[in-house]
């Protein structure tokens, strides 16, 4: 029976495996049939874009064959599925503006997935040998943590960086309704007053819009705060994970591990099973 059990479990990673160069296949196709588009309509920032996808769908491979880092198939799926609805469907589809919480949903996505990066990486480094350190769980998880939320700090000054030398809108704007200052107090106390804004004029021209545009002000504090919590929570599970040591399933599935260690923990549950065999036939 354990023997039935173990040829099971080799036999799933090979599902996983082809499931995952499908997915790759179809992505890279659907890419490329977006690029012949946008070129046939001389759209050449989507171009840039669909070249920029295939480039970001290499990370993966270039993390395993370069870094000798291996990347679980579940995290490997989530990452180029998050690549493609960013780019792809986000921008050239405009997603963005379809869908109100789109946006929100991939930097939830990305805080999450920082965080698991950033756990593997001081994982990897606290049970490394040539460290005379250990560090604590508590520690780890508080680092991944700020490591998620300093990425999503880096990826707003780009964004910021694009709008202002490039002239994109990756900031998406909000329509304010009032100003709540302390600039508008009839008696210059330190005391906000709130004025509604119906209507304004730019270049002599009245804009309908029911209020004025904060220019990137809420979408980049609302990025930051739904990364916050997409980064909080896999730094509780991951210091549930770490204190238990490897158990539990869901974690693993999205922490890069060195090849190396990869290696040892297949040695380990093979000797662990060989020896449940031995005594389940002694018992016989």
């Amino acid at each position: 029976m354990k023997k039935e059990k173990r040829e099971k479990n080799a036999s799933e990673p090979t599902k996983k495996s082809r499931g995952k160069f499908f997915l790759y296949i179809l992505l890279r196709v659907l890419v490329v049939a977006v690029m012949i588009a946008q070129i046939w309509n001389q759209n050449w920032n989507n171009v840039f874009l669909c070249v920029l996808t295939l480039i970001l769908f290499m990370i993966p491979s270039f993390v395993d064959k370069q870094l000798h880092i291996e990347m679980p198939t579940t995290l490997e799926i989530i990452i180029i599925l998050f690549i493609f609805s960013a780019e792809i469907l986000g921008e050239i589809q405009e997603y963005y503006l379809i869908f109100d919480h789109w946006d929100a949903m991939l930097h939830t996505i990305n805080g999450f997935l920082m965080a698991a990066i950033g756990f593997s990486l001081i994982d990897i480094l606290n049970q490394n040998e040539n460290f005379s350190m250990s560090l604590s769980p508590v520690f780890v998880a508080v680092f991944a943590f700020c490591f998620s939320m300093t990425i999503g700090v880096l990826w707003e000054f780009f964004e910021f960086g694009a709008d202002w030398f490039f002239q994109t809108d990756m900031q998406k704007d909000t329509i304010i309704h009032s100003i709540s200052s302390v600039i508008f107090n009839p008696e210059g106390k330190n005391v906000a007053v709130t004025v509604p804004i119906e209507s304004i004029v730019v270049n002599g021209q009245t804009w309908n819009y029911g209020g004025y545009i904060d220019i990137g002000l809420v979408d980049t504090m609302s990025d930051l705060f739904v990364n916050f919590i997409g980064a909080v929570v896999f730094s509780i599970f991951g210091l549930f994970y770490i204190k238990g040591r490897g158990k539990g399933t869901f974690v693993k599935r999205f922490m890069p591990k060195l090849k190396k260690k990869q290696l040892e923990e297949n040695a380990e549950t093979e000797a662990s099973e060989n020896l449940s065999d031995s005594e389940n036939n002694a018992k016989e």
